[in-house]
């Protein structure tokens, strides 16, 4: 077994941090990283550029005098399957990196970072993801209350970069509607170790982020390195 993670998932409520932790990870020294966290030279697949392409697509077509296809002109997704497209988009982009360089997953770790609330939020959305994907990854959930989502989503808008991966916002009333509820309570309690999905044993460990972390360098560091070796030991059993 190589010394890294070749995929790891990192999911959780809007703003719970994802983005921080992988901003925070480009900015390590590669031994470093390898070394504490498990992760080699890496490449992100988030669907949150998806989504934005979406929006701006439907905007094309409004400016065309067409019908707007996914989102109204608000930005409500008219149909709630586009958020598994993005799942299936996902395992896509990942096969055709493997298809570009057969060695790719033993030399390189892929974040997938997504998003997702509902009832049956993670889950459902994990389902979606490809048989090649499912059966190598692990999984970093960074836990956060649904009121500190909230709390960190209106901090972290900023005017003029709403298609920015670290500074996109949502308003109260889509936060509430989407992502006020999800599933990994549930999850956890099925199994403090791994997630079943369509037949596979998804190991798993949870980055705690309350009190708040990702504005410290030095906690974040600490608080993955704590989440990655325990994530780290589940992989190697």
């Amino acid at each position: 077994m190589n010394n890294h993670f070749p995929i790891l998932i990192i999911t959780g409520r809007p703003a719970a941090g994802k983005s921080e932790v992988i901003d925070f990870l480009k900015k390590c020294d590669p031994v470093e990283r390898l070394e504490k966290y498990h992760i080699a030279n890496f490449e992100e697949l988030d669907d949150f550029a998806y989504v934005w392409e979406t929006f701006e697509l439907d905007d094309l077509m409004t400016q065309m005098g067409r019908e707007r296809v996914w989102s109204d002109e608000k930005y409500w997704f008219k149909d709630p399957y586009i958020w598994d497209l993005y799942m299936k988009r996902l395992a896509l982009d990942y096969t055709k990196k493997v298809m570009k360089d057969p060695a790719y997953r033993d030399k390189m770790t892929t974040l997938v970072e997504f998003a997702r609330g509902g009832e049956n939020a993670i889950h459902h959305a994990l389902s979606f993801l490809s048989n090649e994907i499912l059966s190598k990854a692990s999984l970093m959930y960074i836990r956060v209350t649904y009121e500190e989502s909230v709390r960190k989503n209106r901090r972290r808008a900023r005017k003029g970069e709403e298609d920015s991966i670290l500074y996109h916002s949502l308003p109260d009333e889509k936060m509430e509607a989407y992502y006020k509820t999800n599933d990994w309570e549930e999850l956890e309690a099925r199994d403090r170790d791994f997630i079943e999905v369509k037949g596979h044993r998804l190991p798993y460990a949870v980055f705690e982020n309350m009190p708040e972390k990702t504005l410290d360098p030095k906690l974040i560091g600490d608080e993955l390195e704590r989440a990655t070796a325990r994530l780290w030991k589940i992989c190697r059993r």
